[in-house]
């Protein structure tokens, strides 16, 4: 019986992490220059920022015009600059 209980619970401990790494997720932020980028925290801009946070997934509609740019670290970009924060 005991030859059952470690692998069941190696099985268990594996499945459990598989559902926390799926769980986490990113949010995609975008400014009125119509620059996106993905956010791994959900950060409270300031509203002068003009950052707009959409869920994972979010698509762009036909004929708008974003584009991403992507940038480690935490942040936005304004005119085309990466400004940390």
């Amino acid at each position: 019986m005991r030859k059952f209980i470690k692998p069941a619970l190696t099985a268990a401990a594996l499945c459990a992490g598989m559902v926390v790494a799926n769980s986490a997720s990113a949010a995609i932020a975008c400014n009125r220059e119509g620059d996106c980028w993905h956010v791994n925290r959900h950060y409270v801009y300031r509203p002068e920022f003009g950052i707009v946070i959409h869920p994972e997934g979010w698509r762009w509609g036909p004929g708008a015009r974003f584009r991403w740019r992507e940038h480690p670290g935490r942040g936005y970009w304004r005119n085309g600059v990466w400004i940390r924060f």
